[in-house]
Order: C-alpha cells, then sequence, then structure tokens
C-alpha cells in the first residue's frame, strides 16, 4: 500500500545527502548544531508552500481581485523576500536555532513526551498518545491561541509596533504578503511560538507541520481576493475578506475601525474576544503614518534598516513601552495616535468594492461582534 509518510521520509533523506550536507561542508557548518535532515524537511516543506502560493493563490487574484493595480510593482519585493526567507533563511534558522533549542529545553523521554516537558498534554492525558490526529488538533487550537495574543500585543506595544508595522506598510497586499517582516519579529514569533510548542509537547516533525498550516492559511488570507466562507465558516476560520480589513487604512471618522481580526487560522479567537468585524466592503490596505508607509520606497535591505531605526528608538524609551496605538515621528520617537490629526494623516484612496458588496441603502456598514 502506498505510504506518504515513507516517501517522505525518503525524499528527505536524498535531499539531506545530496545537497544538504555538501552545502553545509562547503559552509563549514557541519556538525555545529541540529539535524541535515531538519533543513531537508524544511526545504521540502518551503517547495510546497512556494509552489500552491505561484501555482494557486496567485491566479485566483488575476481572476477575483479585491483591488486591481495598473502593475504589481510593489509586491515584487514581498515576493523576492517569500523566496529568501522560505528557501534560505527559515530552514537555516531551523538547523541553528530552533533545533538547539529543543535540545537545551527539551531532550526526549518517551514516558512524557518527544520533547521531555512535564507540562506535555500527552503527560497529562495519555489517551492522545493512541489518537495522534486529535493531538494534533489539540495542539494546533493551542498555537492559534498563543499566537492570536501575541499577534494583538504586536499591535499595542509601540516598540513591538515598530517591527511589525513593516508587514503592514504595503500598499499593495498579495499572496506574497505573509513573509513581508522584520527579522527581528519574526524571531520573537518563532521563539515564543517554539515555547510553547516545547511546553506543550510537540516535536519538531509536528512544530513544522502546524507551521506550514498556520503559514499557507495565512499566505491565503493576505491574497488579494474578494473571497469569504460564508455566513458561519466565517465565524470560526480566517478567509481573505476578513483579514483584509485588519490590514486596511485608517479611516479618520472611524480611527478604531482597523483594530480588528487578528486571528491566524481561526476567527471564532476574534468573535470570542470582541475584536472581529464583518461586513465592510473591501478597503485600501497600508499605512496611514507616512514614516510606515515610507517603507514602500525600499527594497528588502532598506524595509530592515527602516524597521530597526523604528525598534531602536521606541524600546529605548518610556513611550516605546506604554500600551497604545502609535504613529512615528521624524525621529522615529512614538508619538500616541489620539495626539495626531488622522484626516492630515489618511491617504485617501477610492473605493475598491463592487456594487453587490457595497451595503445596501439603510443598512449598516459594519457588523461588529461585541465583547
Amino acid at each position: 500500500m502506498f505510504d506518504l509518510s515513507q516517501l517522505w521520509a525518503h525524499w528527505v533523506s536524498w535531499l539531506s545527502a545530496h545537497a544538504v550536507v555538501p552545502l553545509l561542508d562547503a559552509l563549514h557548518l557541519d556538525g555545529l548544531s541540529g539535524n541535515p535532515d531538519d533543513i531537508a524537511a524544511a526545504l521540502l516543506i518551503a517547495a510546497l508552500q512556494v509552489g500552491i502560493i505561484g501555482f494557486i493563490f496567485r491566479p485566483l487574484e488575476t481572476w477575483f481581485p479585491a483591488e486591481r493595480w495598473s502593475d504589481r510593482r510593489l509586491t515584487r519585493v514581498d515576493r523576492n523576500y517569500t523566496l529568501l526567507m522560505l528557501l534560505g533563511i527559515f530552514p537555516l534558522f531551523t538547523y541553528l536555532v530552533l533545533t538547539p533549542f529543543s535540545h537545551l529545553f527539551g531532550g526526549t523521554d518517551s514516558a512524557t513526551s518527544s520533547t521531555g516537558s512535564a507540562l506535555a498534554l500527552t503527560h497529562w492525558v495519555p489517551w492522545f498518545n493512541q489518537h495522534p490526529y486529535v493531538l494534533f488538533a489539540v495542539y494546533y487550537v493551542i498555537y492559534d491561541f498563543v499566537y492570536y495574543w501575541m499577534h494583538r500585543t504586536q499591535h499595542a506595544i509601540p516598540w513591538w509596533w515598530a517591527l511589525h508595522s513593516m508587514h503592514h506598510s504595503t500598499r499593495q497586499m498579495s499572496c506574497w504578503t505573509n513573509d513581508r517582516g522584520s527579522l527581528v519579529d519574526g524571531f520573537i514569533q518563532s521563539m515564543i511560538l517554539a515555547t510553547v510548542g516545547l511546553v506543550i509537547g510537540v516535536d519538531p516533525d509536528e512544530f513544522a507541520w502546524l507551521m506550514l498550516i498556520g503559514e499557507l492559511v495565512q499566505n491565503f488570507s493576505h491574497t488579494n481576493v474578494r473571497l469569504g466562507f460564508g455566513r458561519v465558516l466565517d465565524r470560526v476560520f480566517v478567509a481573505p475578506k476578513f483579514h483584509r480589513l485588519h490590514h486596511m487604512l485608517v479611516d479618520p471618522e472611524r480611527p478604531t475601525l482597523h483594530n480588528c481580526n487578528y486571528g491566524q487560522v481561526l476567527s471564532v479567537w476574534d468573535v470570542l474576544f470582541g475584536t472581529a468585524l464583518y461586513g465592510e466592503p473591501p478597503r485600501p490596505t497600508g499605512v496611514g503614518d507616512p514614516i510606515v508607509d515610507a517603507d514602500n520606497n525600499y527594497g528588502l535591505v532598506g524595509l530592515h534598516w527602516a524597521a530597526l531605526k523604528r525598534f531602536w528608538v521606541a524600546v529605548r524609551q518610556p513611550a516605546g513601552w506604554r500600551p497604545g496605538e502609535v504613529a512615528f515621528g521624524a525621529d522615529y520617537t512614538p508619538i500616541p495616535v489620539g495626539q495626531l490629526d488622522l484626516h492630515a494623516l489618511a491617504r485617501h484612496m477610492p473605493a475598491v468594492a463592487s456594487d453587490e458588496d457595497a451595503p445596501t441603502s439603510g443598512s449598516a456598514a459594519t457588523e461588529s461582534v461585541p465583547g
């Protein structure tokens, strides 16, 4: 009988022996830490992810666009960064950082979990050992719950927003936008999620698939399409129309409208905690803050340098640690949005919704789930 797991293991072994190990030898990184098979697995997962983005999500942007662009110039930096991250940086990060981190705090103890954590789910509920798919689903719910609150924190703490704002600055949000982000921000996120994974007993292979599922859903949710999952499923899973509202430009008339829809895969967290927003037509994406909006003028290096400058100024002063929504001054000092003229900051752009998406006369423009 066809065994997908054996085929996957064969591919990993072949790629590790014929490409990864020779490359690590050439770079004198062999034996430094981790297992070369981890890089091979990460590369195969990345290739699968890139293929799905390029051959499924990208055509959807042509067929069902939320916004029609005369050119896609601003999406190119995101595409190049996605390829660099998935096929280079993340596999090496897994090999050099995440795997050694797992060994440092874990080890293997089959009596508790593959990570050796005394707080592992299988330690407290041994029944999960006989039901691996149920266990994986529970892992993912926990993973997604942590991500939701981490994401809200990225928007609430000014120094973290200084980094995360690089992700939001694009004016052309597309299927390539998900991986647009500061390396420092990515490192912080990865360490938080990896720590949670180790604590609850997720082994490295399962963590890789958790990451893949989360990343693929986010690639889809960032896609420039006007697609939803229907009235019921939209309350459970994040759809492109739902996540697009999270990236919308600030509306000076409704200045808190964009503080919504933080979920990664499950929109149910937004529903439960009062941050879900439905019923708005597709809106232009980006940021009103001209300091952050200037990211659109840069390439890969310039993007990171700009985000680092915002972060370095914010993290070294009290205003950078005071929770609240901020913009940045010319010297990158965080300025509470409440002190600013949002009409002056907003880039006024025409609506992109079709007539069928616009609210009907006399109906509410938004349907926000109360907290």
